[in-house]
C-alpha cells in the first residue's frame, strides 16, 4: 500500500495506527508526515493518526508535540479492532492472538517495508535492481558484501533494511541509487510478498530453525522465510544448493539461479569457482570461516543476475569490512583473544563459529533466551569434536548444561554454567589457563538482560577490556 493510499484511507473517515515506535515505527510516522503529498493534509492540517506503544515509549511520542498524534497504550483485540488499517513493526508478530482476532474483526495489517516496495514498483511491478537477501544466517554479511562489491565497481548503491537502517529512512530527495541492497528478517519477508510488488533479485542463504517464539513453529517459521521467493515472486532467485531445503524448491514464476555447487559459484576447499573455472583463492579475504566464504558466492550469484561482470568485482572482496558482532576479534588481554559472535542466535551459527577455531583452544560461551530449540545437533557436534571448555549461560543455559553433561563426564571437555556474561567470561579465562580464545556465540537470543544482540556484544566487550563504542558501528549504511 502506497502513502498516497494510506491518505485516501484516512481522508474517507478511516482510522490508521502505528504500532510499535522502535526504529521502524519512527521512520513510518517520519515518512508520513514529510511524503509530497502532506499526508493527510487538509485545510493545511495533518489528518489524525494513532501509535499503539508501551507506556516506556509513550514520553518520547509525546515530546513530538504533534498535535494530530495520539497514543494508546495497553494493545489488545479490541483496541487493534478500532482501526481499519495497522502499521506494525516488524518485531509485532502476525500469529499473535490480539492480531488474528482484529484482523477477523477486519483490520487490515501492514509494514514499513511493505509500504517502501510499494512506492518503489515500477509499472510491471518489478523493484528494478533491488536485490533482497534473507536466510537464516549470513543474510547481513551477504547483503553488506553485496553493496560493498558493487561500490568497487563503481555504482551507487543502497544498503538499507533489517541490517540496522529501515528503508523508510533512506533520503527520498537524492540522485536515486543504480542499486538497492536490502537485508530481509524473517518479519519482513512477509510484507513484501504482501506489497504486491516484485524484488528484482532475491537471495536466500541457508534456512535452519530459528524465532520460533515469533513464528509459532519450525513449518511456519520456514514459510514465512522463503514467503520472500515463494509469494514476493522474484525475477530472479538466487538459492544456495547446498542446503537442503532450498535445493528441492521449485518457483514457477522465478528463474533461479544456484550457487554451492558445479552449477554456479561454489568453494573447493579455499578456491572460489564458477563452473570449472578457477578464480580466486579466498584464504586471505577478511571473510572468517567457510560459511562466510559461501556468502560471497551468493552475492557473486547476485552480481551475475543483475547483469553484471561479477568475475571483474570479485577481487574487491579483499577490500571488505567485516560487520561488528559477527565473528569479530576484539583484541587480546594477558594471552587471551576475545572474539564478538554476539549476532549468533542458533546452535548451528554456533557451530559454525567453532568451526573457525577448531585449531585453537577455545572456550565459548552459550545460551541466552530459551525459544524451545532442540541443541542435539550441537550435542552430536560435539560428542565428535569439542572446544577446551563450554560455559552455559542465561535462560536456556541450565537446559544446554544438561543436555552436554554426560559428554562433559566423559572428559571430552570442561562444562559450567554460569549466572551472568561477567560470571561466564571469568569461568572460560580461567578454564584457558592464559592462553586461547574466549569466544562469545551464545546460539540464543539476547532478550532478557541485553537490549539486543548488540547490546550484549558490546557488554562482552566492555567486560573485556574494549571500548564497546569502536566494535558496533555498520560504516556503510544508505546511499555511497
Amino acid at each position: 500500500m502506497r502513502i498516497s493510499q494510506l491518505e485516501s484511507l484516512v481522508a474517507a473517515g478511516g482510522r490508521l495506527a502505528l504500532w510499535g515506535w522502535g526504529r521502524e515505527g519512527r521512520a513510518t510516522h517520519a515518512a508520513l508526515r514529510a511524503s509530497a503529498t502532506r499526508f493527510g493534509a487538509v485545510n493545511d492540517a495533518p489528518l489524525p493518526l494513532t501509535v499503539l506503544c508501551n507506556a516506556q515509549e509513550r514520553e518520547s511520542i509525546l515530546a513530538l508535540a504533534d498535535p494530530a498524534l495520539q497514543v494508546e497504550v495497553d494493545v489488545d483485540a479490541e483496541r487493534l479492532s478500532r482501526f481499519d488499517l495497522v502499521v506494525k513493526s516488524p518485531g509485532i508478530s502476525p500469529h499473535r492472538p490480539e492480531v488474528i482476532a482484529a484482523r477477523a474483526a477486519g483490520t487490515r495489517f501492514t509494514g514499513a517495508t511493505a509500504i517502501w516496495f510499494a512506492e518503489h514498483a515500477s509499472g510491471t511491478g518489478i523493484v528494478e535492481h533491488a536485490v533482497c537477501v534473507t536466510g537464516t544466517k549470513g543474510k547481513s554479511t551477504t547483503t553488506a558484501l553485496l553493496a560493498h562489491l558493487l561500490r568497487a565497481g563503481g555504482h551507487r548503491t543502497a544498503l538499507a533494511g533489517n541490517i540496522g537502517m529501515p528503508l523508510l529512512e533512506l533520503p527520498a530527495h537524492v540522485p536515486v541509487p543504480a542499486y538497492w541492497a536490502i537485508e530481509l528478517s524473517s518479519y519482513q519477508t512477509g510484507d513484501v510478498a504482501d506489497s504486491g510488488a516484485r524484488p528484482d533479485v532475491a537471495v536466500v542463504t541457508n534456512i535452519f530453525p530459528e524465532h520460533l517464539d515469533w513464528h509459532g513453529s519450525e513449518a511456519r517459521y520456514i514459510e514465512d522465510k522463503l514467503r520472500l521467493v515463494t509469494d514476493a515472486r522474484p525475477r530472479i532467485a538466487v538459492l544456495n544448493a547446498a542446503d537442503p531445503r532450498l535445493s528441492r524448491l521449485s518457483l514457477p514464476e522465478s528463474d533461479i539461479h544456484w550457487y554451492g555447487d558445479a552449477r554456479g559459484w561454489h568453494l573447493r576447499d579455499d578456491m572460489l569457482c564458477h563452473g570449472q573455472a578457477r578464480i580466486l583463492d579466498t584464504a586471505g579475504l577478511p571473510l572468517p570461516g567457510r560459511h562466510n566464504r559461501s556468502n560471497l558466492c551468493a552475492v557473486l550469484a547476485a552480481i551475475d543476475a543483475l547483469g553484471l561482470d561479477a568475475r571483474a568485482l570479485a577481487p574487491a572482496a579483499a577490500g571488505f569490512q567485516p560487520l561488528p558482532h559477527r565473528l569479530q576479534s576484539l583484541g587480546v588481554r594477558e594471552g587471551i583473544e576475545f572474539v564478538n559472535d554476539s549476532i549468533s542466535t542458533t546452535p548451528h551459527a554456533t557451530l559454525a563459529a567453532l568451526e573457525c577455531f577448531r585449531d585453537r583452544r577455545v572456550a565459548v560461551l552459550v545460551g541466552g533466551h530459551d525459544r524451545g530449540i532442540d541443541w542435539g545437533d550441537f550435542a552430536d557436534a560435539m560428542a565428535r569434536q569439542a572446544p577446551m571448555a563450554i560455559v552455559a549461560m542465561g535462560q536456556n543455559g541450565p537446559r544446554i548444561a544438561a543436555r552436554l553433561a554426560g559428554l562433559a563426564t566423559g572428559g571430552r571437555f570442561r562444562l559450567a554454567e554460569a549466572e551472568s556474561l561477567a560470571d561466564a567470561m571469568a569461568m572460560a579465562v580461567r578454564a584457558l589457563e592464559g592462553e586461547g580464545v574466549v569466544l562469545l556465540s551464545p546460539g540464543a537470543p539476547s532478550f532478557g538482560p541485553f537490549l539486543d544482540y548488540v547490546d550484549r556484544g558490546r557488554r562482552f566487550a566492555a567486560l573485556a577490556g574494549f571500548d564497546p563504542e569502536r566494535i558496533s558501528t555498520i560504516q556503510e549504511l544508505g546511499i555511497h
